[in-house]
């Protein structure tokens, strides 16, 4: 029998399901913290969790605050939430991150092996390559990642608990999302992807950023051209860099960015105001403000 009767089921348990969420995380899983505690002050709370390494995930819409300006609130809910729906079932599909929160314009994913990752780093940044070369509507959202120790737990009181993820790599991906890559300013790119250098360790890049396999429709095919060939990207590491995070030390942080460009068929605003526009014909929306003209 194992002194850590916790680290033994992990070590002997596989994950054969998907883990929709942290709560159904921490409701089947060995917690290694399970305590009531006093305040002090004769309140109680819970600390209630179970310590994992992880890879969070950061990102949030770029100038979330002037694309809104001149959008109800109604239009703005519409705009939010096409964002979630949009990484919640395209971005993450087939992944086994788990979606931590949703505030504001900002969503958090946490990757782990403890949720059936092989290596969460490299899943988070796939996935982060999929937002950017998938974003129809052009969110172009800040992408942070960071991984390292963190624990997921039961935040709160007894008027309202949560599960959420907390620890270092929770700030240190929402401080990368803020990174501006230093690139020359004639050069351009649509999206960035930043995390601690350290966090790359000895991956190769062209191994991590494979090139798009594409079929070449028979009728288009030139002599003996193969049925599947590879369709070159335009991602780039850029060389780390020492950068000042925000109540933290300076870090190297290394960035890789999208020089493609990417041409949406409509913008998330639009979408938004046809949106709200589609429920005010269907009678599911009646505004409770005069329109105005």
């Amino acid at each position: 029998m194992s002194d850590d009767p916790v680290k033994e089921f992990f070590e002997r348990t596989e994950v054969r399901y998907p883990i929709r969420s942290l709560e159904d995380f921490l409701i089947g899983t060995p917690l290694n913290g399970d305590a009531q505690l006093n305040d002090g002050w004769g309140a109680y709370y819970p600390m209630k969790g179970r310590e994992l390494e992880a890879t969070i995930l950061f990102a949030d819409i770029t100038a979330f605050s002037a694309r809104t300006l001149e959008l109800t609130p109604m239009e703005t809910l519409s705009f939010v939430n096409n964002f979630f729906a949009w990484i919640t079932a395209e971005a993450l599909r087939g992944s086994k991150g788990v979606v931590d929160k949703y505030i504001g314009d900002e969503v958090m994913v946490v990757f782990s092996k403890d949720f059936g990752s092989t290596d969460p780093f490299r899943e988070a940044v796939q996935v982060a390559r999929f937002m950017a070369e998938h974003d129809v509507h052009s969110y172009q959202p800040h992408i942070g990642l960071a991984s390292g120790r963190a624990v997921i737990g039961y935040v709160g009181t007894p008027l309202k608990y949560s599960a959420t993820v907390l620890g270092h790599p929770v700030a240190m991906a929402a401080r990368c999302a803020g990174v501006k890559p230093a690139v020359d300013q004639a050069t351009s790119f649509s999206t960035s992807i930043s995390f601690p250098a350290v966090d790359w360790g000895d991956r190769d890049f062209d191994e991590v950023f494979p090139p798009e396999r594409v079929r070449i429709p028979e009728e288009l095919r030139v002599g003996d051209q193969d049925e599947l060939e590879d369709r070159p990207h335009g991602w780039e590491m850029l060389p780390p860099r020492s950068v000042e995070l925000k109540n933290m030390p300076d870090t190297e942080v290394t960035s890789i960015v999208n020089r493609a460009g990417h041409f949406s068929n409509a913008s998330a605003e639009d979408r938004a105001r046809e949106s709200v526009a589609w429920m005010r014909d269907r009678g599911a929306y009646k505004c409770r403000w005069p329109e105005v003209a």
